[in-house]
C-alpha cells in the first residue's frame, strides 16, 4: 500500500486528533479521489443514457424513499426547482419515473420509480455497493466505524440529525 501522511502507528499528535496542514491536505485529496472512483462507475452507465449526477441523486433518493413529494427531493437535494424540474421532467419522458397526485393534498407530486427505473438504481448502485464493501473489507470493522464517524461529523450540525433520522428510519 501507498505510503502516507497518515501512519498505521498514529504519533501522539495523530491521537490527540491535531493534524498538520499537510495532513488535512492529504485527506482531501484522497476524499476528492475517492469520491472520482465511487462515481465512476455510475457515471459510465449514466453516460450511456445521456444522463449525468443529478438524475442519479434523485433516482437514488426516490427509490429510498417511494413516495417522497417533489419537495423533500428538493429538500434533501439542496437544488433549485428549475433544475429539479429538468431532470425530473427527463426521468418521467423516459419512463423511469412516475409522478402522481397527492393523496391527501392534491398540490403535492408523490414521486416512484417505474419497474425500468428501479432496475436502472439497481444497477447504479450495484458498482457503488461493490466498491464499497471492497475498501470496507479491506479496512476492517474499526475502520468503517472510523469513517462514518467522520462522514456524520462533516455534515452540517443543523442538518446532521435530520440525515441520520432519515437514515434510521430507512433500516
Amino acid at each position: 500500500m501507498a505510503q502516507s501522511g497518515f501512519s498505521i502507528n498514529p504519533t501522539r499528535s495523530e491521537q490527540l486528533l491535531f493534524l498538520t496542514d499537510d495532513q488535512l491536505r492529504q485527506g482531501i485529496e484522497l476524499m476528492f479521489f475517492a469520491y472520482r472512483e465511487f462515481t465512476a462507475d455510475p457515471d459510465r452507465i449514466l453516460d450511456a443514457r445521456g444522463y449525468g449526477r443529478a438524475h442519479h441523486r434523485a433516482v437514488h433518493f426516490i427509490n429510498r424513499r417511494s413516495g417522497l413529494t417533489v419537495n423533500e427531493l428538493l429538500d434533501i437535494l439542496g437544488v433549485t426547482k428549475q433544475s429539479l424540474n429538468r431532470v425530473l421532467r427527463q426521468l418521467v419522458e423516459d419512463g423511469l419515473v412516475e409522478s402522481r397526485v397527492g393523496a391527501v393534498d392534491r398540490r403535492q407530486r408523490n414521486l416512484r420509480l417505474t419497474e425500468a427505473g428501479r432496475a436502472l438504481e439497481h444497477e447504479l448502485s450495484a458498482a457503488q455497493r461493490r466498491r464499497m464493501r471492497a475498501a470496507f473489507s479491506l479496512a476492517g470493522p474499526e475502520a468503517v466505524h472510523g469513517f462514518r464517524t467522520v462522514l456524520e461529523a462533516m455534515i452540517d450540525p443543523e442538518t446532521r440529525e435530520r440525515v441520520l433520522g432519515a437514515l434510521e428510519r430507512e433500516r
